[in-house]
C-alpha cells in the first residue's frame, strides 16, 4: 500500500513540476515582459508600463484580432460540417472498416505538419496537381490562383485540424445509447426530429470538445498562414511571431500573448459555468 502511495505522490509531483516549469513559469515570464518598456538595443528595460496593452486598441491590431476570430470560427464550422457525418459513419461500419478508416485518418499525422503544409502547396499552386486535373478534363480554361490567398489558408487549417474534431465526435457518438434513437423512431419521430431532439443533444459534449480543440489552435498557428497565405494573411500567431523575431518588440508580442490567453481562459470559464457536470465529464 505504501509503495502505491509513493508512486501516486511521485506521479502527481512530476506532473505538477512539469506544469509549473513548462506552463505556469513561461506564462509568468511573458506577463512580466509585457509590462516592461521596449529598448531597441537591450530588447527591454525594467520600467513598468501598460502602454503595450493600450496599443492593442489600435485599429490595426483590433482588425487582426477580429480576422483571427473570423478565420478560426470559419475553420471550426467547416471542420464540424465535414467531421460530424464522417464520425457518425465510422460508428456504423464494421470493426474491420472502422480500424482501417481510423488508421487512414491518423497515418498522415505521423509526419510533421510542416511537411503536410508543403504538400498542400504542391497540390494547389498554379502548376500544381489540382490545376493540372481541372485543365486536363476541361473544368477550367485558366489555372486557379489559390496559393497565397485566404482560401489556401483555410484549406491548410481545415486539413491539419480536422482529426481534432473527428476523434472527440467519434468517441462521443460511439458511446451514445442507440436504444433512445430506436425508441424515438418507434414513437413515430421523423429522421430530422430524431437528429435534432436525440442525437444532437447527446453528441453536444463531443461537438464542444472538438470546437475547443480546433478553434484555439486555428487562432494561434502561424506557419500555415505564412506558407499558404503569404503576406496577405496576418493572424494573431503571425503577429506574435513577428513581434518577437522580426520587430524585436518583445513587450508588445507578450501583451498580445497574454491578452489572447485571457480571452481563451474567459471563453473556457463561460463554458464551465454554463455547462453541467455530466457534460464536462463527457469531455474527458
Amino acid at each position: 500500500m505504501k509503495k502505491d502511495n509513493y508512486f501516486k505522490y511521485f506521479s502527481i509531483s512530476l506532473f505538477l513540476t512539469w506544469l509549473f516549469l513548462f506552463g505556469l513559469l513561461p506564462f509568468i515570464f511573458v506577463f512580466f515582459v509585457s509590462l516592461m518598456h521596449r529598448d531597441p538595443e537591450m530588447v527591454l528595460t525594467f520600467h513598468f508600463t501598460l502602454s503595450h496593452y493600450f496599443e492593442l486598441f489600435n485599429p490595426i491590431y483590433l482588425n487582426i484580432f477580429l480576422k483571427s476570430f473570423y478565420v478560426a470560427g470559419s475553420c471550426t464550422l467547416l471542420c464540424l460540417i465535414v467531421a460530424y457525418p464522417f464520425a457518425y459513419f465510422l460508428t456504423q461500419v464494421n470493426a474491420k472498416w472502422k480500424n482501417f478508416l481510423l488508421l487512414s485518418l491518423i497515418i498522415p499525422f505521423w509526419t510533421s505538419s510542416l511537411v503536410r503544409s508543403y504538400a498542400i502547396i504542391t497540390l494547389i499552386k498554379t502548376r500544381g496537381v489540382l490545376n493540372w486535373f481541372l485543365l486536363k478534363f476541361g473544368f477550367i480554361h485558366v489555372p486557379l490562383q489559390l496559393l497565397f490567398t485566404n482560401t489556401a489558408v483555410m484549406i491548410g487549417l481545415v486539413y491539419n485540424l480536422l482529426p481534432f474534431m473527428i476523434l472527440p465526435l467519434y468517441t462521443n457518438i460511439e458511446r451514445m445509447d442507440l436504444q433512445l434513437i430506436e425508441a424515438a423512431r418507434d414513437l413515430g419521430a421523423k429522421p430530422f426530429t430524431v437528429f435534432r431532439r436525440i442525437i444532437l443533444p447527446l453528441t453536444s459534449p463531443g461537438i464542444i470538445a472538438g470546437c475547443i480543440l480546433v478553434f484555439f489552435p486555428a487562432m494561434t498557428v502561424f506557419y500555415i498562414p505564412d506558407l499558404l497565405g503569404g503576406a496577405k494573411s496576418l493572424l494573431l500567431g503571425n503577429l506574435i511571431e513577428e513581434q518577437f523575431l522580426t520587430s524585436q518588440n518583445w513587450p508588445l508580442g507578450s501583451a498580445v500573448s497574454v491578452t489572447l490567453t485571457l480571452i481563451m481562459g474567459l471563453m473556457l470559464s463561460i463554458y464551465w459555468r454554463s455547462s453541467r457536470g455530466t457534460d464536462r465529464r463527457e469531455l474527458v
